[in-house]
């Protein structure tokens, strides 16, 4: 995340990080990386070998 900001030093950086962490565990945020084989040949198009 930017904060638009610098930080002054490495104490201040983990206490913004851990609130970060906590606020970001307790709204229990999720990624869903899962896709389907055709979207998967699409995005990772330079991976498949051409048939």
């Amino acid at each position: 995340q930017c904060l638009g900001r610098r930080i002054a030093d490495i104490d201040v950086l983990n206490a913004e990080l851990e609130a970060w962490t906590h606020a970001t565990n307790a709204d229990e945020r999720q990624v869903d990386w899962q896709f389907t084989t055709s979207n998967a040949r699409i995005k990772l198009r330079h991976l498949y070998p051409v048939l």
